[in-house]
């Protein structure tokens, strides 16, 4: 690693890349422990670390596909520059706080590729937009919560068909030990598919400043993928309480088995998305999966209201993060060049 090429801006936006990621890992700590602390298996003191330990080693598990897809393939590779990638920064931070501040489950990584999108927008047009991977992701918007919803709730049949003759007390004791297992799983997949955005961002700027490999290829080196998954583990540390309330216990209200069909449908549904390269929204994919165990016991069980409310935040994201970061470009990106 060259040192002499990390002038002070490049320093700064690899920082803000670190912002995001802390950001990211604060607003979606919700995403990781909402189930598990809600059916009280864990207080949320404990269950903040548990997922911060979780998210960090997940590096250990998946290839950086999905770095590779918002590192080069949302916008053209040809035209990241510093100011384009500290517009989109800017607009997905600008986004995630005030949704956390509002307790409003939105989507960082969607945040984040809308930033992208509106710069790219603002500084060369509809060239610059890699359509393929764009599409790829705006269709995981939709299918990330379906099938979240979808796996949900075919595990809550197979386990209530499984545990029918069991007593209600031995169902409550199974399951709450085995949600320590679907909280882990989830909170991997989690930080699989998160960290790696961030960590294609800076990937993407090291690359723009000549820092990349001599072959041209797309390539993460390992301290930033470390320095990002620690990042994301550190806001998740932080927790976001007002977020946790809103998916716990707002949306419909789960038992140690429900949360373990939620928990586990929506790490699959991450694992596979992590694996094929897709950079999903964790939000969306365990909001999903939620609704999914509520609707499974009757759909009068689920706030419905909430539920059109987080809809409503998700269809907004992408757009109101491209808005911001947009505007942003306008406004400082020619002086940074």
């Amino acid at each position: 690693m060259d040192i002499a090429g990390f002038t002070p801006l490049l320093i700064i936006l690899i920082l803000t890349a670190l912002a995001f990621d802390f950001l990211n890992g604060l607003h979606d700590a919700a995403n990781s422990i909402a189930t598990i602390v809600a059916t009280r298996v864990l207080s949320a003191k404990y269950a903040v670390m548990w997922a911060a330990f979780f998210n960090f080693i997940a590096f250990l598990f998946f290839g950086l596909h999905v770095a590779k897809t918002i590192g080069s393939g949302i916008i053209a590779p040809d035209l990241v520059s510093d100011g384009l990638i500290f517009a989109a920064l800017v607009g997905a931070i600008a986004w995630n706080l005030i949704t956390w501040w509002a307790g409003i489950p939105s989507s960082s990584s969607h945040a984040l590729v809308g930033g992208l999108v509106g710069a790219g927008l603002a500084k060369a047009g509809f060239s610059s937009v890699v359509w393929a991977g764009l599409s790829k992701t705006v269709f995981a918007i939709v299918l990330s919560p379906g099938t979240g919803f979808l796996l949900a709730i075919i595990l809550v049949l197979i386990v209530s068909w499984t545990f029918v003759r069991f007593t209600p007390f031995a169902v409550d004791s199974t399951f709450r030990r085995l949600q320590f297992v679907s909280a882990s799983l989830y909170s991997l997949g989690h930080g699989g598919n998160d960290a790696q955005k961030t960590m294609g961002i800076i990937a993407a700027l090291l690359i723009a400043h000549g820092m990349g490999p001599t072959s041209g290829e797309f390539h993460v080196p390992l301290w930033v993928v470390l320095s990002c998954q620690a990042a994301m583990a550190l806001g998740t540390l932080f927790g976001g309480w007002r977020i946790v309330h809103t998916m716990g216990s707002k949306i419909t209200r789960l038992s140690p088995m429900q949360g373990f069909c939620a928990e586990t449908g929506g790490a699959i549904t991450l694992f596979a998305a992590t694996a094929l390269g897709v950079p999903v929204s964790t939000t969306h994919t365990i909001t999903g999966a939620i609704v999914g165990v509520g609707a499974a016991r009757r759909a009068s069980a689920v706030n419905w209201g909430v539920a059109r409310g987080i809809v409503t935040a998700w269809v907004l994201t992408m757009p109101a993060a491209a808005a911001i970061s947009g505007v942003t470009f306008w406004l400082v990106g020619r002086w940074m060049g």
